[in-house]
């Protein structure tokens, strides 16, 4: 006798050579290449180029962070070399700043902070963009928070400061570990938070920063787009009570990280820089230190722009062949069994997940050559992310076959099952993207239809610590991957197990059991 494994790999065979016919698997590697092809298509018109006068030079990029991702890291830096373990402690008594023509008349240049706008106390190891720091801030409207290597954010005391009620701020470097304290009074210290900075020098650059990252502000464009308005903001702070150990006794340098100076506040009223007088310290700087890139480009998923067409096309192949030889029922039986559907489940999942693979593993790393060929700044991400998106994709593909394999069981129409899974994943995704739908429509959409599934594919993060436009038309979906992912899966179970209970209910299944062949 056979085994059960032995009968279901018999079983599996079988349905694969009935699945396999010329027409099927065209339609699949159509599939893949209409998704190639728009990916290539769309790295081959993009190219980009930059000059100096009459000499091209390369475009310039986000400066990478620990993690290998794009990062914002621009602000003012007056500081001292530290060689091993020591600290730094300042009491910081005023935090003021401006904000160039602000809504709603745009017509004046106005005294305040932006929300996350940050000065405070930093230890960095050097002064090149991207390189790993520890850092305790006061911020616009945030209060107190420790930040790290671009990422990692912790919260401390609400609220802000004035010379009436200044805030004290300590980091200690102890080898990799950086802790960071706060007082009011600069004698009873409550810890903020500690941050590991795997590797870092021997030799760091400590001190006082200022940044004041762009005023943010989104205008609507019609339908459900929105432009992005970003101003120029600057903060200055003032520090006294600066007390260094474990510091050589080296003069104070100001320099700034990243490129500013160049806006006419800046040339005509306040320049950025570093006054010291009396003990007193004062540092003016604009920018970000932060997880999200301001000079844009390209993310590795643009290359898989036609990544709705081919699942579209995926989806009409499995409507079409569930359905194949379907006619309606005067008993309203389903025409297979739960064994069949079984099979059936694993060999369309197997196939389509083969050609989700095919698919993303050409389209994304042949376009991203392309575009980077082409001169695209395209924003870094690790080779686990984008093996990530890859394998993401092609679980996108095979979830969505099963999805309509289901419909095809219960609905055994082709023209409906393609229509009702297309409507079901492909549409909102689409209206969402475009984008057609107000923000918030459009954001829902992506959390509560099929189409969440989409997700797998983004590499962008959100981060509470720094103001974007987080919406679905700009690259950002509402859940995680894997979240999304799992929102499809759970439609996919659910109408698999609505299929499996009417097929208890149905004539075919009360009749004996058919026999594995």
């Amino acid at each position: 006798m056979q085994s059960i494994n032995q009968r279901f790999t018999a079983a599996a065979r079988q349905e694969w050579l009935t699945f396999r016919s010329r027409g099927r698997i065209v339609a699949l590697a159509v599939a893949a290449v209409v998704v190639i092809l728009f990916g290539l298509l769309f790295a081959f018109s993009n190219r980009s180029t930059c000059s100096q006068g009459t000499v091209e030079v390369a475009c310039p990029t986000d400066p990478v962070g620990p993690r290998g991702q794009a990062v914002s890291d621009t602000f003012y830096f007056g500081h001292r070399p530290l060689a091993g373990d020591g600290s730094i402690t300042v009491r910081m008594t005023s935090m003021t700043g401006i904000i160039t023509y602000p809504p709603p008349n745009h017509d004046e240049i106005v005294p305040g902070l932006v929300p996350w706008a940050k000065a405070g106390i930093m230890i960095k190891d050097g002064v090149t963009q991207g390189s790993s720091y520890a850092a305790l801030m006061v911020t616009g409207g945030n209060g107190v928070r420790m930040q790290s290597d671009y990422v990692h954010d912790t919260a401390g005391r609400p609220g802000g400061l004035s010379p009436q009620a200044p805030r004290w701020l300590r980091l200690t470097r102890s080898g990799d570990t950086v802790t960071g304290y706060e007082s009011a009074d600069g004698a009873h210290w409550t810890q903020v938070g500690t941050a590991h900075l795997a590797g870092l020098s021997e030799t760091v650059q400590v001190g006082l920063f200022a940044a004041s990252p762009g005023d943010l502000t989104l205008r609507p464009t019609g339908l459900g787009a929105s432009a992005s308005e970003v101003r120029f903001t600057q903060a200055t702070a003032t520090f006294d009570n600066v007390t260094l150990s474990g510091v050589a006794d080296a003069a104070w340098r100001g320099e700034p990280v990243g490129d500013m100076g160049h806006t006419e506040w800046e040339r005509e009223h306040r320049a950025p820089g570093l006054v010291t007088s009396n003990g007193t310290f004062i540092v003016t700087g604009s920018g970000d230190i932060g997880p999200i890139g301001t000079v844009g480009g390209y993310d590795v998923e643009d290359t898989l722009i036609g990544l709705a067409i081919g699942l579209t096309i995926v989806i009409i192949v499995v409507a079409r062949f569930m359905t194949r030889g379907h006619r309606p029922s005067t008993t309203g039986a389903l025409p297979l069994s739960a064994r069949a559907l079984t099979v059936k489940s694993a060999v369309i999942g197997v196939v389509t997940f083969l050609t989700g693979l095919a698919i993303a593993g050409v389209a994304l790393p042949v376009g991203v050559a392309m575009l980077r060929a082409n001169g695209g700044n395209v924003r870094p991400v690790s080779t686990l992310t984008e093996l990530r998106v890859i394998v993401g994709v092609a679980g996108l593909v095979a979830v969505a076959a099963l999805f309509t394999l289901a419909l095809g069981a219960l609905f055994r129409r082709a023209w409906v099952v393609s229509l009702v899974a297309i409507a079901a994943i492909v549409v909102p995704y689409i209206m969402a993207a475009l984008p057609l739908l107000p923000e918030t429509v459009a954001d829902w959409l992506l959390r509560l239809t099929p189409a969440a599934g989409f997700a797998v594919q983004q590499t962008r993060e959100e981060f509470p610590q720094v103001v974007a436009n987080y919406a679905p038309s700009a690259g950002y979906y509402p859940l995680p991957g894997w979240a999304g992912l799992a929102v499809l899966c759970g439609y996919t179970a659910a109408l698999l197990g609505l299929v499996v209970l009417r097929l208890r209910r149905s004539p075919v299944a009360s009749s004996p059991k058919p026999k594995w062949r």
